[in-house]
């Protein structure tokens, strides 16, 4: 594998703003927390000296991997 494939291949670990992942994923700020709740959501990450929070790019984008997956699983 070259460099170059492999830069590509590697998962990005931008950070996202609660916004962001709203976007990405399609649900708002109350269904995002809620399954965070039951675990089916990945936590974000806390900045304590600013109050932030973020989620971690390669953790959102995994979990919508798995929902299509799921998704196209109960269809067949």
């Amino acid at each position: 594998m070259s460099q170059n494939q492999a830069a590509v291949d590697a998962p990005r670990d931008s950070l996202l703003r609660r916004r962001d992942v709203e976007k990405r994923v399609g649900l708002g700020r109350s269904a995002i927390y809620a399954r965070m709740a039951r675990g089916s959501f990945p936590k974000p990450v806390h900045d304590t000296d600013t109050e932030t929070v973020w989620w971690l790019e390669s953790e959102v984008d995994a979990w919508v991997r798995e929902r299509v997956q799921a998704s196209r699983k109960q269809a067949a």
